[in-house]
């Protein structure tokens, strides 16, 4: 018997949907329902591997452990990795597939779209509910003969449909509504709900707007869910690093400050969701040398295009700023494609970033940078060689990069790959111990590592687990909504009356 699906749509994009599903997962996995995720396409550089090496949008990856289940490719057929403005990777099933511009990928909906029915049917088999995440809004016009995200999977699988809205930034009314009207008939048959999000204040002081929801469109209005602080989850695209960088706060004396390069391309954001989270430590993302100050560290983050991102931190003056801070004996960390760019050189020969065979890195560690063709996407655990107070330690971690460092100061050698045992050095560090840099994401959710490098900054502020703050961020997120929501109508909604 095929599971009963729920379709999550949205206003726009960042109304919300994400987090909405990740919360009907957590609600409905608490039940003792056999839940899954499912998003068909997704845009975005936060990626997550999963336990095969695929790789997948972060968010369907976050809503998998809300679901209290393990990610599969099938729950994001189709994540497209922007590499430029009008240029991607498709990553097709978890796996590199092609480099496009943005107007030959419609050209390739029918190969696209077979493969979206097929996750989509395979993970029906296996589940009793399947909660769909759509992309940006379903009334984008000129978009909809392209569409394998939003009504036409809908359409396909049948499936009643929430409309989220975002209340926070305004015109909630027009988001509704308008995008209402603007449905086809056989479409508007689908929505069965709307849910306004993301409110601030007094709920009572909605109720009419509720009630003129109801009345223009004849459509209930679930639930109104309150504007959500402080939840240590990650985000689904750098639209938050890119509002962080245009506001940027300066830190407390008794603050640890950290400064993150806000890349143009940034990858794997999240990494330093867990530092954020730690009491007196302060987040400032930079993307310009005047914002830079004087921090108690830098940190160069991941990115989908090295050497672009490398190019525009010397137009930007960032990277003579960042070379004249570690000079000065200060902290400095390269993640990923931030480890590439500190290094001597980075080679391009066969033009997989770019049209350069090579570019000098900012001179801070002693390694060169090969790219190739393959791409590296492995789950790891690793063991720490040679990093302060850290020997001996036991991370885990996860690796996604396409280019091969050749270091002699390893740090850390990597013990297991997708389960499979290895012995793989990696990383290098300075002479001072100042200077570092490795290839794995996820370092700083590791307890003991990211402590440890707290207090070698100064930073005294109380330990805390974050996969404990990761699972009381859930149940927060899942208590709100369910709160919020009516789950009797939700009910009906989706098994029928």
């Amino acid at each position: 018997m095929k599971a009963k699906v729920l379709m999550i749509q949205g206003s726009s994009s960042s109304a919300g949907k994400s987090l909405l599903v990740t919360a009907l997962c957590r609600i409905y996995a608490r039940r003792g329902i056999k839940v899954a995720p499912f998003k068909a396409q997704n845009m975005s550089n936060n990626a997550a591997v999963c336990a095969d090496g695929s790789e997948i949008g972060r968010a369907q990856a976050l809503q998998a452990a809300a679901s209290g289940i393990a990610p599969i490719a099938d729950m994001n057929p189709v994540l497209i990795k922007p590499e430029a403005d009008a240029r991607s990777q498709i990553i097709l099933m978890g796996r590199p597939w092609q480099t496009l511009e943005a107007k030959t990928y419609y050209e390739k909906k029918e190969i696209l779209w077979e493969h979206v029915t097929q996750s989509l049917d395979r993970l029906r088999a296996a589940y009793e509910l399947v909660i769909i995440e759509g992309a940006g809004s379903p009334a984008e016009l000129n978009l909809k003969r392209g569409d394998i995200v939003n009504m036409a999977v809908a359409r396909y699988a049948k499936s009643p449909v929430l409309l989220v809205g975002d209340i926070d930034r305004g015109g909630i009314f027009a988001q509704l509504l308008g995008t209402l009207w603007l449905l086809e008939p056989e479409e508007r048959d689908l929505l069965r709900g709307f849910v306004v999000n993301k409110f601030r204040g007094d709920l009572a002081l909605f109720e009419d707007g509720v009630q003129i929801l109801e009345q223009k469109s004849g459509i209930p209005v679930l639930g109104v869910i309150p504007y959500l602080r402080g939840l240590s989850l990650p985000d689904e695209d750098a639209v938050s690093v890119e509002v962080a960088s245009r506001a940027v706060q300066p830190a407390s004396a008794s603050q640890t400050d950290i400064a993150v390069l806000a890349l143009p391309r940034i990858a794997n954001f999240d990494d330093f969701d867990p530092l954020r989270a730690e009491p007196g430590v302060h987040i400032r993302h930079v993307d310009s040398a005047s914002q830079l100050g004087e921090p108690h560290a830098i940190i160069i983050p991941g990115t989908k295009s090295t050497i672009a991102d490398l190019e525009w931190l010397r137009q930007t003056g960032l990277a003579e700023a960042v070379i004249k801070f570690a000079q000065k004996g200060a902290v400095v960390i390269g993640l990923c494609g931030g480890y590439q760019m500190l290094g001597q050189s980075i080679h391009d020969p066969l033009h997989v970033e770019s049209k350069n065979d090579s570019i000098d890195g900012l001179g801070l560690l002693p390694v060169s940078t090969t790219f190739a063709q393959k791409k590296a996407t492995y789950q790891v655990q690793a063991k720490i060689l040679n990093l302060g107070s850290l020997a001996g330690e036991m991370i885990q971690g996860y690796e996604i990069h396409m280019g091969e460092t050749q270091s002699q100061t390893q740090w850390l050698e990597i013990i297991s790959r997708n389960g499979k045992q290895v012995k793989v050095l990696d990383g290098s560090v300075s002479s001072n111990g100042r200077v570092w840099g490795c290839y794995l994401h996820g370092l700083f959710h590791n307890d003991v590592l990211r402590h440890a490098w707290l207090r070698s900054l100064g930073w005294q502020g109380e330990t805390a687990s974050q996969s404990a703050r990761f699972d009381e961020s859930l149940e927060k997120l899942a208590d709100t909504v369910e709160s919020a929501l009516n789950m009797s109508l939700l009910k009906d909604i989706i098994w029928g009356r």
